[in-house]
């Protein structure tokens, strides 16, 4: 009883710290200014939406979910009170994520399915417009205002700087990514960050990147609260280079800067509930807070008991069962824990249908809407399986970015089993997930009924998929101002090909 009677006591100090310290952090830059409204004409039809996506983050360091060496009081408590689910699955690494969500599309669709880093790698490559769909420009077709804010990486804004525009945004606040011939600056998302917004890219001496952008989007909410709005914000956090923050100066150590670095995205949680609260819109804002892949392998937690080795890139559980929680007082039930599956092909339909938005005509996409789930009025998604593929490095092939194999392999998955495939459209492995947790015990020549039902299902799924991937598709930017040498990324892709797609074990601690 006492232990946690202290517990609760030590909890609510904390909040309480991040709710002042949120009132002292200054404000970085600012969306631009319109007239404001002083009658609320937004529609309670169409909710807001805040969409955060965590950067290499898995589900061993959120508190929620198992993690036993951290404490997320208010990613927690977004849980407790919202809709926790156990089976959603993001892709293995940054830009096969990235544009999945943004599109709607799987990797094989899309065409972005090995990672390719725009702004330092160059040649003119571009997540092109005319040639994929965005949730925001479908949201802005309903009404709504948008905002990004955080990390993009997926265009060079040297070359296009109101890309974002063109992608739907009409304000934002974007670490530029580290730009090739200009990496001591933009390098830099944390302290001294190098960010773009409509005024330019710059330096903000002295601020933290996080900051930055949190306190935009709260300039945004503050212009636009009369609107329906669509935020979306990809943070930084906790993605490397390991730093200290404004909340933990004096963190030097490899795994103090992590945790110190997990902690900061739960006051960063806090502080934009805050601001919901100090606005009154919080009770019709749909809060939607995942992570867009595994954390990177050299970095160990532990979780339910067991340590584990950080899955970015890999097609194990730790690399693409991401946490996903939403929440909305009012709108979305609290308390539940959901097995429903989902995945991020999911997010562009549902937020449409959260939205009232219409897609387009001639929109081809992969996701399956969840919004009744979301709001209480089904017990379960439509989905009966996800799927999961993309990662590591793209080359370059005459003068333009191309996938590495024709048919990438990926991992399928219903709420029980799980079966991988490889780069010849086989099934090699399955996995009874309810039992094998590690996935190490390889049903494939199994006699069991059920397995072999399962197999049979998963193949059929298989069966209607293309033979061959799609290649990214842009058009070709003139001007680059850095390309890579193509033998550099020839040489990892000659080390990612010998990987397996199992993340190694953490077998100590």
């Amino acid at each position: 009883m006492i232990q946690i009677h202290m517990h609760t006591i030590k909890q609510s100090f904390y909040m309480l710290g991040l709710s002042i310290f949120a009132l002292l952090i200054s404000v970085g830059c600012s969306p631009t200014k319109k007239n404001s409204k002083t009658v609320s004409t937004q529609s309670k039809e169409q909710p807001n939406i805040l969409f955060i996506l965590l950067d290499d983050m898995g589900k061993e360091w959120v508190e929620t979910y198992g993690a036993e060496e951290i404490h997320t009081p208010t990613i927690d408590q977004l849980a407790k009170d919202g809709m926790q689910f156990e089976n959603s699955w993001s892709m293995p690494q940054c830009t096969p994520s990235r544009v999945t969500l943004i599109t709607g599309q799987y990797p094989w669709r899309h065409g972005w399915i090995n990672h390719f880093d725009v702004p330092r790698w160059g040649y003119g490559a571009q997540f092109d417009p005319n040639f994929n769909p965005s949730f925001a420009r479908i949201m802005k077709t309903a009404g709504y205002k948008t905002c990004a804010a955080g990390k993009w990486q997926i265009n060079d804004f040297r070359l296009q700087p109101e890309i974002m525009n063109a992608h739907g945004f009409d304000e934002y606040c974007m670490w530029t990514g580290g730009e090739g011939g200009n990496l001591k600056a933009s390098g830099k998302r944390y302290w001294d960050p190098y960010i773009h917004t409509k005024d330019g890219s710059k330096t903000y001496k002295g601020k933290f990147g996080e900051d930055v952008f949190s306190d935009f989007i709260i300039d945004f909410m503050k212009e636009n609260k009369e609107d329906p709005m669509l935020i979306y914000y990809p943070m930084c956090l906790p993605h490397g280079p390991l730093v200290s923050t404004p909340l933990s100066p004096d963190a030097s150590e490899k795994m103090d800067k992590h945790k110190a670095m997990v902690t900061y995205t739960d006051f960063i949680l806090n502080k934009l509930i805050a601001a919901l609260e100090e606005l009154k819109i919080r009770d019709n804002t749909i809060i939607v807070w995942t992570t867009d892949n595994g954390t990177g392998g050299n970095i160990i937690g532990t979780r339910n008991g067991r340590a584990v080795r950080g899955g970015k890139t890999y097609l194990t559980e730790n690399g693409v069962n991401a946490p996903f929680i939403v929440n909305c007082p009012g709108k979305v039930p609290g308390g539940v824990v959901t097995d429903a599956l989902v995945d991020f092909t999911d997010i562009l339909p549902t937020f449409a249908d959260l939205g009232n938005a219409k897609l387009p005509i001639k929109y081809i996409g992969d996701g399956q809407p969840f919004a009744p789930l979301l709001l209480g009025k089904a017990s379960d998604s439509p989905r009966t399986w996800t799927m999961a593929l993309g990662s590591r490095a793209a080359r370059i092939k005459d003068g333009r970015v191309q996938n590495v194999y024709e048919y990438r392999d990926r991992a399928i998955r219903n709420k029980k089993y799980k079966a991988f495939v490889n780069a010849k459209g086989e099934i090699n492995e399955i996995f009874d997930l309810s039992k094998d947790v590690e996935e190490e015990r390889n049903l494939l020549y199994s006699k069991n009924a059920e397995v072999v039902a399962n197999l049979r299902a998963f193949r059929k799924v298989l069966e209607t998929l293309p033979e061959k991937d799609a290649q990214p598709r842009y058009k070709k930017l003139s001007g680059s101002l850095y390309d890579v040498d193509p033998a550099v990324l020839e040489k990892q892709i000659s080390r990612d090909i010998r990987k397996s797609n199992h993340a190694p074990k953490a077998n100590k601690k």
